[in-house]
């Protein structure tokens, strides 16, 4: 039986969907401005693996992950690139999708851009309004009344005393009170707009969600993620329209990774410690920074570092390393092998991906201990629940770093094995130790055997 830990009820659950078999779940995705940094990695690359989990328990999964391609950055950006809004946000769309696709993430079901869905936020927007919970301020916004929904706050564990509102408040500010939020803003000039019930305007972020989720998955669904720092306001937020709206329950099982750090330090551009996923794929393979995220529990910190990464290299490489006997065709996993089931358990745990891993480590020593081919395809086969291990072992093995460009060739590196073997059948012992060695340098390490000489990059 999957557990979940449910951030809302602060302990692990049985997972139990609303219908029997089908599994609906939303993901806040990416506010498009900008390229996508090592936090949006490892909310893709989470999800991803809890994706694919749902779906390799036999569960039928609606997976939506919305787009968020109006607010005051995007339109700050736009004006300070001298383009348009659409320009922009189409621009960075790509660059995400590049992204995802390279750290081996699926398309969700559904991908939904807020400017797509202003209609519904405005229905969701005036039921707030007839049932007290919304009013129009002074200044033209719409506010939701935070004060008069019973229960704000218990997603983040936090008394309406103790909160903060979400965004500053001036001190001649419209609201009624300092913790309500926007639903609805008053057009500016120049800005893009709507028009509305309460005027020309746009919605506010955290509207946009209620209104994509309850309009693709229903208003009572399964699952909702997001990274811990969504959790208030924007989540709580969530929790409030959406029930408020529609008098029901929202969500059943709330999910959030935690936050990336660099070298024990918070990510942060005033920092320098700044990484977008470009930057970090110039220098790592992705399916090396795949693994990295899969290697911490998407509930604890993960800590960023080049000595994390490479040392992440030398995981996968072991991995791979164990999967020359595996045949080329795929097969399906054996559920009822006992490293199945090992891993079938530790997934089933909250999603435990580090305990998962071990299992794959176990698998991969006994595949090179036994050089049993169906070792090696089961080792594969479970590898590839998490996207992992899916490309020809001697590829990756053989492949240079993003790095690595000014590295030997694969023809340089073969001549000099063939020199080395020249060398051996001459009896020149000396110059084969000195090419063995010359490669060990330029990080290729040679490997004999009775079939011949295999070489992988250290």
């Amino acid at each position: 039986m999957l557990k979940i830990y449910n951030t809302i009820a602060r302990e692990k659950q049985e997972f139990v969907p609303i219908e029997a078999g089908k599994v609906k779940m939303y993901v806040c995705g990416m506010t498009v401005y900008d390229f996508c940094h090592l936090g949006h990695a490892r909310v893709l690359v989470v999800f991803d693996a809890v994706y694919r989990w749902l779906r390799a328990s036999g569960l039928d999964v609606t997976y939506v992950r919305n787009i968020t391609d109006i607010d005051d950055k995007i339109i700050r950006r736009a004006v300070e690139n001298g383009e348009t809004i659409g320009q922009l946000t189409d621009r960075f769309i790509a660059a995400m999708d590049e992204d995802a696709a390279a750290l081996g993430v699926q398309k969700p079901t559904h991908e939904p851009r807020a400017t797509e869905y202003v209609p519904q936020m405005l229905g969701l927007i005036g039921q707030l309004e007839a049932n007290g919970l919304a009013y129009k301020a002074a200044d033209g916004d719409v506010n939701f009344s935070v004060r008069k929904f019973p229960g704000y706050g218990r997603l983040s564990g936090k008394s309406l005393d103790d909160l903060r509102a979400g965004e500053r408040v001036e001190v001649d500010s419209a609201k009624q009170d300092p913790l309500d939020f926007v639903l609805w803003k008053h057009a500016k000039a120049g800005e893009p707009a709507w028009e509305s019930p309460w005027g020309a305007g746009r919605p506010g972020w955290h509207i946009e969600c209620s209104a994509m989720s309850s309009d693709l998955l229903g208003k009572h669904f399964d699952i909702h993620g997001g990274g811990q720092d969504l959790q208030f306001p924007h989540h709580e937020n969530e929790i409030a329209q959406s029930e408020g709206a529609h008098g029901c329950t929202f969500v059943n099982y709330w999910m959030h990774n935690g936050f990336v750090r660099v070298d024990d330090e918070k990510m942060s551009k005033s920092l320098g410690n700044f990484f977008t996923i470009r930057d970090v794929l110039k220098k790592y393979d992705a399916e090396v920074v795949r693994f990295f995220i899969l290697r911490a529990h998407y509930r604890s910190p993960l800590n960023y570092s080049d000595a994390h990464l490479d040392d992440a290299r030398q995981a996968l490489t072991r991995l791979y390393t164990a999967l020359k006997a595996a045949p080329a065709e795929a097969v399906a996993v054996d559920w009822n092998e006992a490293h199945a089931q090992r891993f079938q358990a530790a997934m089933d745990d909250d999603f435990n991906t580090p305990e998962a891993l071990a299992v794959l480590f176990d698998l991969a020593n006994e595949a090179n201990r036994s050089k049993d081919g169906a070792v090696a395809a089961q080792l594969k086969a479970l590898a590839g629940v998490l996207g992992l291990l899916q490309r020809d072992p001697q590829a990756f093995l053989q492949g240079a770093t993003p790095d690595a460009a000014d590295g030997l060739s694969p023809a340089e590196i073969e001549a000099r094995i063939q020199a080395r073997i020249d060398a051996k059948k001459a009896k020149n012992f000396a110059e084969a130790d000195r090419l063995r060695a010359e490669l060990l340098a330029a990080g290729i390490v040679l490997e004999d055997s009775a079939q011949g000489t295999t070489w992988r990059r250290a």
